[in-house]
C-alpha cells in the first residue's frame, strides 16, 4: 500500500497544481519559446547540405507538429486573457515575463518560413497567399513588441543594470526575424511591385531591430563586466545574444540574394547589385561577431554546469539562437561555396538537435507534472 501510494502521484498529471485550470491561469508567453526552438530545428534540418534518407520528411513532420504546438499555446493563452483578465494584464508590469511577448511573432515566423520550405512543394503556390498574410500579421506583432515593451520598460517597470539579462533582446529582435522571413518570402510573390514592397519593408525591419539589439548587447557587456554572471536560473540567457547576431547575418544574406532580381524588375538594377554585395559582406562580418558570442556562451554555460542549472522554460533559449546561427552558417556555405561553412553548419545543427531533445524531454515532463506552469507576475496571489 505504501509503495503504491508513493508511486501513484508520479503518473498523475498536473500533480504540482492545485487545480487543472491553473494550467490556463499560470500560462505565460514563455511557452512560445518552444515553438521557436522546434521551428528553427525543422528549418535547419531541411537546409543540411547532405542527403540523409528520411531526414526531410522528419523535418516536415516536426514543422507540422510545431504548427499544432503554436495553435495550442495560442488557444490556452487567449483563454487566460478571457478567463483571468485582471491577472493576465499584470504581465505588462513584470520586468522579465513581459519580454517574452517577442517569442510569439518569432515562433510564428518559423511557421511562415516552413510554408516555403515544406508547404510549397507539398501544396503548391496556394500557400504563398497564406504565408504573405501571416507575414504581415507577424510584422504588426513584431513592431508592437519592439516599441511597446521598451516603452513600458521606460515608464512602468522597475529595472537595474545589475539585474539585467539578455532577455531584454526578445521584444526587439522579433522585427529582425520578420525581416529574414520577408527575405525568404519576397521572391515568391507574383507581382514585382509587391516583391519590392516586402523587400524594402524587410530592410526597414532589419534596421529597426539590429541597432537597438546591438545597443542592448553593449550594455550587457558592461553589466557582466561589473556585476558578473546572472543567477543560474537565467543561465540560458547567455545564448540569447547570439540570436540577433545570427538573425542579422541570415537576414542580410537572404535579402541580398533576392535584391538584384527584385530591384531590377522595378527599374533599379544598380541598387540590387550593391545590396547583394553588402549582404554577403554584412553576413560574413556578423557571423564572425556571432562566433565570439557563441564561444563565450559555451564557456559561461560550462561554468554554470559545474554548479548545476535548474530547469525552466528559459532553457529554450539554448535552441533558437543556435538555430539561426546554424542557418546563417549554412547559407554562407551555399553562397560562398566554402566547405568549412557547410561542415561547421552541420556540426551546429547536430548540436541543436541534441539540445532540442534534452530540453524537449524536460519540458514534457515538467508540463505533465505541472511544475512549469508558473506565472511570476501573479506569484503570491490567493488562488
Amino acid at each position: 500500500m505504501t509503495c503504491a501510494n508513493s508511486i501513484k502521484p508520479t503518473f498523475k498529471p498536473f500533480a504540482h497544481l492545485q487545480h487543472p485550470r491553473e494550467v490556463i491561469r499560470q500560462f505565460t508567453p514563455n511557452w512560445f519559446a518552444a515553438t521557436m526552438g522546434t521551428g528553427v530545428l525543422a528549418l535547419a534540418l531541411a537546409q543540411l547540405p547532405i542527403a540523409v534518407p528520411g531526414l526531410h520528411a522528419f523535418a516536415e513532420a516536426l514543422w507540422m507538429f510545431n504548427i499544432l504546438l503554436f495553435l495550442v499555446f495560442t488557444t490556452v493563452y487567449t483563454a487566460r486573457w478571457v478567463l483571468f483578465f485582471d491577472e493576465a494584464r499584470r504581465i505588462f508590469g513584470h520586468s522579465t515575463v513581459s519580454m517574452f511577448f517577442g517569442t510569439i511573432p518569432m515562433g510564428l515566423a518559423t511557421i511562415i518560413n516552413g510554408f516555403l520550405v515544406f508547404g510549397l512543394p507539398r501544396w503548391g503556390d496556394g500557400v504563398i497567399q497564406l504565408a504573405e498574410t501571416l507575414w504581415w500579421l507577424d510584422v504588426a506583432m513584431s513592431l508592437a513588441c519592439g516599441v511597446l515593451i521598451p516603452y513600458m520598460m521606460f515608464t512602468r517597470q522597475e529595472h537595474s543594470i545589475d539585474q539585467m539579462t539578455a532577455v531584454w533582446l526578445l521584444p526587439v529582435v522579433a522585427a529582425e526575424v520578420a525581416a529574414a522571413s520577408g527575405g525568404l518570402l519576397a521572391p515568391h510573390l507574383a507581382e514585382a511591385h509587391a516583391q519590392l514592397v516586402m523587400l524594402v519593408t524587410s530592410y526597414v525591419l532589419w534596421a529597426f531591430s539590429l541597432a537597438v539589439a546591438f545597443s542592448i548587447l553593449t550594455i550587457l557587456l558592461l553589466r557582466m563586466a561589473l556585476h558578473k554572471l546572472p543567477h543560474e536560473n537565467m543561465a540560458a540567457s547567455s545564448w540569447l545574444a547570439l540570436g540577433p547576431i545570427g538573425t542579422g547575418a541570415l537576414g542580410m544574406l537572404l535579402l541580398g540574394g533576392d535584391a538584384p532580381l527584385i530591384f531590377a524588375a522595378n527599374g533599379l538594377p544598380g541598387i540590387g547589385e550593391i545590396a547583394a554585395g553588402l549582404g554577403v559582406i554584412a553576413g560574413i562580418t556578423l557571423w564572425g561577431f556571432g562566433l565570439w558570442w557563441m564561444l563565450m556562451a559555451l564557456l559561461i554555460t560550462a561554468r554554470y554546469l559545474r554548479a548545476g542549472i535548474p530547469f525552466n522554460l528559459g532553457w529554450w533559449g539554448f535552441t533558437f539562437p543556435l538555430g539561426v546561427y546554424s542557418l546563417a552558417t549554412l547559407k554562407l556555405g551555399s553562397t560562398l561555396h566554402l566547405t568549412f561553412f557547410n561542415v561547421f553548419g552541420c556540426v551546429l545543427v547536430a548540436l541543436l538537435a541534441m539540445m532540442w531533445l534534452i530540453v524537449g524531454k524536460r519540458t514534457v515532463l515538467g508540463a505533465w507534472r505541472g511544475e512549469l506552469f508558473v506565472s511570476p507576475c501573479i506569484a503570491g496571489l490567493k488562488k
